[in-house]
């Protein structure tokens, strides 16, 4: 599998390529309507891709997998980040902000919400059948290390994988977040995309851009200047230390209170989650791991889909220890 990989991303990756064919996409994330996504769209349109946004009414970032199980989505309660719909407008449809392309859609739920409508309504109705490819980001701010399983862009891109869909989870730094909707940094990282769709899909040769089971997890670094591709892994180093504490005033890390005070928010004299920058150093066998790539190149990790477990060739050893095992007594 590493070394698919390797060949897919790492030495294809050095040179553009132009699209193969138009491919059908579906675009999510978990921030809601951005720059971020704005910029891959069109980055993607240019190439000639059929594409399909749909996205969470506002920002659901740390929700991982979550979802809201028959629960009807009444009209919104108050609007969309980025004016994306307004108050009154229905739980789910198309965005209803002034100038918003035609195939921009939202939905007033979790990021895997958001996803299963662009795939079960949007898409259906669109081209009758399942996308060639699911985008999930490119988030606002990596999502690097074990901070992916709470990740709603991570685990957007892992329902699709798991639902047999090729699927790429995308994150970039914070300072792609712009409110214009049309932030330069965001144009970088959705011409880079488009440049990594680009060889996947020609690779394919009208098949499938990603092999069954199988997904990717990418980090674009701070720095966009002429920035190279780097084959990762997910590994144990992470980029972020987190952890609950008994007060948030007190015990939070500077860099999580600046970011609170740069979103306008104050933190509670309250327990809760701390979150901030890793201090320690990595070992030398943790220097592949994504959460140190990334701060230096594009880090392109591979991901299994879900939980299955496919990495071992001997894997059936499970069924001879269950032989020995009996029901319990009536």
């Amino acid at each position: 599998m590493r070394k698919l990989t390797i060949a897919l991303v790492a030495a294809s990756l050095t040179c553009i390529a132009t699209a193969a064919q138009a491919r059908n996409i579906v675009i999510t994330n978990d921030d809601g309507l951005t720059s971020n996504v704005v910029a891959l769209y069109d980055a993607l349109k240019k190439d000639g891709h059929d594409v399909i946004v749909s996205v969470p009414c506002k920002n659901q970032s740390g929700m991982g997998a979550a979802i809201l199980i028959a629960r009807p989505l009444a009209p919104l309660a108050d609007a969309c980040l980025n004016a994306a719909a307004e108050a009154g407008d229905a739980g789910a449809g198309s965005m209803t902000r002034k100038g918003m392309d035609a195939d921009f859609y939202y939905v007033d739920g979790t990021p895997v919400m958001a996803l299963v409508y662009g795939l079960d309504i949007v898409a259906a109705q669109r081209w009758g059948k399942e996308p060639d490819l699911v985008l999930s980001g490119p988030n606002e701010g990596q999502n690097v290390g074990a901070i992916i399983l709470s990740s709603g862009t991570v685990s957007a891109a892992q329902y699709a994988a798991v639902s047999g869909l090729p699927a790429i989870a995308l994150s970039a730094g914070p300072a792609t977040e712009d409110d214009e909707l049309d932030g330069p940094q965001s144009a970088k990282v959705g011409t880079l995309t488009a440049q990594l769709v680009s060889v996947l899909d020609k690779r394919a040769d009208g098949g499938a851009m990603l092999p069954d089971g199988f997904a990717l997890n990418v980090n674009f670094p701070d720095n966009l200047d002429n920035p190279v591709w780097r084959v990762s892994r997910i590994g144990t180093y992470n980029a972020y230390k987190m952890g609950f504490v008994q007060s948030m005033v007190k015990e939070a890390s500077p860099t999580m209170a600046a970011m609170a005070k740069a979103r306008g928010m104050e933190l509670p004299d309250l327990p809760g989650i701390s979150f901030g920058f890793n201090d320690a150093k990595p070992s030398p066998d943790q220097m592949l791991d994504e959460s140190v790539v990334y701060k230096t190149a594009i880090a392109v990790s591979p991901m299994q889909a879900g939980y299955e477990y496919r990495s071992h060739p001997k894997a059936d050893w499970l069924a001879g220890y269950l032989k020995g095992l009996t029901a319990p007594a009536e």
